[in-house]
């Protein structure tokens, strides 16, 4: 009885340590920013919206899902006066850990569309991410994988997915490995040996490219037998049209008439 005890024992350390570990930065304890006081005992959460001071500013706090205390605020630009007075978004920010403080801001242009984000993804108090949308669609994000507050990592979006990434994985301030994407999957990855910041060798996905070389040959015999056939439609309502041509052109007109 006693040996199994320890052993339960032993087994819910186990999971609290595994519980209370971040898998997100290797098993090590994720940084943690506690929301400082004003002078006025309100809390600093670092709001980086701009709206402070502005008379043209309006501001709106909600509680998102799972919090008790507002963490989502809203900043509206007011346009116009009278009837004519009109609220537009230009910024939103969000506390998704609930420790008080800002983690994330999103920034909007006149028409409600999406253009910058930024946000602090480990909580340790310094932006790590940061994301830029062309037409109100994600285009480019970069990510401080490795905490010291520069991008080592860029992905680049087109149509709404994923074309291709950079990634400095030798910490030299330049990327030295990039990911080319086809449709949202991995093609080739080029690698700079000698750090140029130019492809020394290419690695492609052959089965991959495989793929894609029979889609586009398919797609391509598909629209050769579609003109094929229309063509031969074509010839054939031609030759038909002719046909009655020549039949009303051959039958003679009776010529007996009673006298």
């Amino acid at each position: 009885m006693r040996r199994q005890a320890l052993i339960a024992l032993a087994t819910l350390s186990l999971l609290g340590a595994a519980c209370g570990s971040d898998p997100g930065f290797e098993g090590a304890k994720a940084p943690r920013v506690e929301a400082a006081r004003n002078a006025d005992g309100s809390i600093d959460d670092r709001s980086m919206c701009d709206w402070k001071g502005k008379e043209d500013r309006e501001t709106s706090e909600t509680a998102g899902p799972g919090a008790i205390q507002p963490n989502v605020r809203r900043v509206w630009q007011i346009v116009g006066t009278g009837d004519d007075r009109q609220r537009a978004l230009v910024c939103r920010e969000i506390d998704t850990n609930f420790d008080g403080v800002k983690d994330v801001v999103r920034k909007y242009n006149d028409k409600g569309e999406s253009l910058h984000e930024e946000s602090d993804s480990n909580y340790d108090g310094r932006i790590d991410t940061w994301l830029t949308f062309a037409g109100g669609r994600l285009a480019e994000v970069k990510v401080d994988t490795d905490r010291d507050g520069n991008p080592d990592e860029w992905k680049y979006y087109s149509g709404g997915k994923l074309a291709r990434i950079k990634r400095d994985t030798n910490r030299d301030g330049k990327p030295d490995v990039w990911e080319i994407y086809r449709m949202g999957r991995l093609e080739r990855m080029g690698v700079d040996v000698d750090g140029d910041e130019r492809v020394d060798r290419w690695d492609h996905d052959n089965e991959l490219k495989r793929r894609l070389e029979d889609d586009e040959r398919k797609k391509e015999e598909e629209a050769t037998a579609a003109a094929a056939k229309k063509a031969a439609e074509d010839q054939a309502a031609a030759d038909k049209a002719n046909e009655a041509v020549d039949d009303s052109g051959s039958a003679a007109p009776s010529s007996d008439k009673k006298k």
